[in-house]
């Protein structure tokens, strides 16, 4: 998050699941909600225990470059949705 000399912010990110679990080679989906609408303004982050997050997705669609296909988003306006599919064991992490 980026804030500025002055600005205010009042939107609120509201995660689902708060938890899940997954086996390798399933499908992960993870739901993102703004209380307002946040113009595509959004970041997805895998971080592993002890690590920096890595930034997998920005601007709600552009994949960073060296992330798999697998990752992609959906979404617009207040929801939007992080799906990895054929889950691989390295990516067992947290996801924000």
């Amino acid at each position: 998050m980026f804030l500025t000399s002055g600005a205010r912010c009042d939107i609120q990110m509201t995660q689902s699941p708060s938890s899940l679990s997954a086996s390798v080679g399933g499908r992960v989906t993870i739901t993102c909600r703004a209380s307002q609408g946040i113009s595509n303004n959004l970041n997805w982050y895998q971080q592993k225990p002890g690590k920096t997050p890595k930034l997998l997705i920005y601007a709600a669609s552009s994949l960073q470059s060296g992330i798999p296909s697998r990752f992609s988003d959906s979404g617009s306006g207040r929801d939007y949705t992080l799906t990895i599919s054929s889950l691989q064991p390295e990516e067992f992490a947290a996801y924000y």
